[in-house]
């Protein structure tokens, strides 16, 4: 701080002898306004508002045979979670043959673009900080399979070769969308409205606290964005929200709001033949979710207990939930618990869903133990599946720039998919990380999935008919700095699939 008044009373000095250099102090001063804000970064400033801009732009590119994937679906469904059944698929070969020329075709594709920029305007206030936050996103990602003589995302029909061609995906926005738009004000107690980041992120929602700690996790945990029961994305939270938060002290804040007034999933409904892209409006029975939070975060402990109800704008509320989620650190040993719950009535549903985690870690010098739990239940119109899983690993690193990972994870199912048998899967992988140089990082891992679940789904030709299905992995990631990240990886399976993916990211800020 003494240079630095040093440099600015040097600064000011000089002015007092030029005119020119006396303007200049006016844009010194705008500088602080940020300072006294807390914003840095990429900014503007007046002299009594700060501009902060973000943004960023990702690439991926994925090519080769990988698109039919074994459905290992077995996991009690669940309506929140990433798909559906909360599958975890395997992948396997597959082919189509060209009508016109007799040969096969099997070749797969997908490229993704994402480009998004945030922009924070922030000045002070008698209640604090009161700031307006624009963001804007654009997502594009075009998907192949089998050289494009299978049908993928768009619901475009083939022409007269058989030929299907490049389909959108529902990732894709738009065009270019308004992700954010909203208004907030204040410091210890804040109060926001307008438009939100659908799902958590746009969320007063604590859906934390809930990840296992064990190398690859859990079957069910991996299916909910390695939570337990809802999806970082839940549809019924964020997007045009009216919220109020406050911090109480001694680690307690809490949070009421009105969340998902818009009703949107947050992604693009593709169809019409000719790939029209536009927004899918859910159920309106699902519009207004009403959500409530308490957190707690110490020096050893963070917990919390967020509620809502679901549907609230149309007078009924039939669906609500609840999740739960506390971690423990203590010298070398950490703990974890998560539970969450989901009530659906809406239209006459009548479904409840549970989830529940345990997870534990201890570090000893150069190894790291984690052990982990789950159960998972669903209950539609009184028929009920449910199971539990298990998961450990054992993590030691090795030099400063070598570590090995050993993990394996069980689930069990009763009644699975509703179809009154249990179903078992099993995975074990193996994972190895070289840090090459300060900016390099080489991964390779090798795994196999068994069970009877495996067995079913691999038992329809070509495929093997095996109950293990074994594959391998190699990749590159470099970080050369300047938020520029990159990376490349293969992978190939007992199943005859192989895929190639290339990233690459730049943020700004």
């Amino acid at each position: 701080m003494k240079i630095r008044s040093l440099l600015l009373g040097s600064i000011a000095a000089a002015g007092l002898a030029s005119g020119a250099q006396a303007a200049d102090l006016g844009v010194l001063t705008s500088l602080d306004v940020c300072d006294s804000l807390g914003l840095s970064g990429l900014t503007i400033s007046s002299d009594t508002n700060c501009l902060q801009i973000t943004g960023g732009v990702s690439y991926e590119f994925n090519w080769g045979d990988y698109r039919s994937a074994a459905n290992y679906s077995q996991l009690p469904p669940n309506l929140w979670a990433d798909a559906d059944d909360g599958s975890n698929d395997f992948a396997t070969k597959g082919s189509t043959i060209n009508p016109i020329t007799g040969a096969t075709e099997s070749v797969d594709y997908d490229s993704k673009v994402e480009a998004w920029i945030r922009v924070l305007a922030a000045a002070d206030s008698d209640f604090g900080q009161a700031k307006a936050i624009i963001g804007l996103r654009q997502v594009e990602r075009y998907r192949q399979r089998d050289g494009g003589y299978t049908a993928t995302d768009s619901a475009t029909v083939a022409d007269a070769n058989g030929l299907f061609g490049v389909g959108l995906n529902s990732d894709s926005t738009a065009g270019v969308e308004l992700n954010e738009a909203y208004v907030s004000v204040g410091d210890t107690t804040v109060l926001m409205a307008g438009l939100r980041k659908k799902g958590k992120d746009g969320s007063i929602a604590n859906i934390d606290d809930d990840t296992p700690f064990n190398y690859i996790g859990l079957f069910g945990s991996t299916a909910t964005d390695a939570g337990v029961l809802f999806k970082n994305g839940a549809p019924f939270l964020g997007g045009l929200s009216i919220q109020a938060v406050s911090d109480l002290g001694n680690g307690v804040s809490v949070g009421v709001g009105l969340e998902n007034i818009d009703n949107r999933d947050g992604n693009a409904l593709v169809g019409g033949g000719v790939a029209a892209v536009e927004r899918n409006i859910m159920n309106g029975n699902y519009a207004g979710t009403l959500v409530g939070v308490v957190n707690y975060a110490g020096e050893s402990v963070t917990a919390h207990l967020t509620a809502g109800a679901i549907g609230v704008l149309d007078g009924h509320v039939d669906s609500w939930f609840a999740h739960a989620g506390g971690t423990a650190t203590f010298d070398n040993f950490k703990l974890r618990a998560a539970l969450a719950y989901l009530r659906d009535d809406t239209n006459g549903l009548d479904a409840s869903f549970w989830h529940g985690m345990v997870s534990g870690q201890a570090t000893f010098d150069m190894f790291t133990l984690a052990l982990s739990g789950e159960f998972k239940s669903t209950e539609v119109a009184g028929v009920k599946t449910d199971g539990y899983g298990l998961g450990a690993s054992i993590g030691a690193q090795v030099t400063e720039s070598v570590s090995l990972n050993l993990g394996g994870r069980y689930f069990h199912t009763n009644n699975a998919l509703f179809a009154g048998v249990d179903q078992n899967m099993w995975q074990v992988e193996a994972q190895i990380v070289a840090a090459l140089t300060e900016t390099l990082k080489a991964t390779g891992a090798v795994g196999v999935y068994g069970g009877d679940v495996v067995q079913a789904s691999l038992a329809v030709p070509p495929l093997s008919g095996n109950d293990t299905a074994y594959y391998g992995s190699i990749g590159l990631d470099w970080a050369p700095g300047g938020d520029f990240t990159a990376s490349v990886k293969g992978l190939a399976t007992s199943e005859g699939a192989y895929k190639a993916t290339f990233k690459a990211a730049k943020t700004f800020q």
